[in-house]
């Protein structure tokens, strides 16, 4: 099916599918019963060395999106989860940073695509 990525802050939508938050972090002024989850895995999320050097500077994007890419690397029992029901499901992907561009939610839908991809043999 496909992965989408959007901010924990915006409404809940039908059309979201399996809604999981891949921060680490809890978002800040949220409530957990106005999240709208099904699933926290904060194990997906970049360590917290790898965070607070990346620091959301769009400068260290590139290298942020390949380090970030090693440590899942390491932690396929935890993503390959997300594989599974994206192939049968929408799968949208929450985080609570303000740049829509730049987080690692958006890296991590990167490289979920590509492992969906070479699940699906293309």
């Amino acid at each position: 099916m496909s992965i989408a990525v959007k901010r924990v802050y915006d409404p809940a939508a039908a059309t979201d599918g399996y809604r999981v938050l891949v921060d680490r972090l809890w978002p800040r002024g949220l409530k957990k019963e106005d999240a709208g989850l099904d699933a926290w895995t904060k194990e997906l999320a970049p360590s917290s060395m790898l965070r607070k050097w990346f620091g959301h500077d769009p400068a260290r994007w590139e290298s942020f999106r390949h380090r970030y890419a090693s440590e899942l690397d390491a932690a396929a029992e935890f993503w390959q989860p997300l594989v599974t029901k994206a192939s049968r499901r929408r799968i949208t992907l929450l985080y609570g940073a303000r740049d829509e561009d730049h987080n690692n939610a958006v890296a991590l839908k990167n490289y979920l695509d590509a492992q969906l991809k070479a699940r699906e043999g293309h």
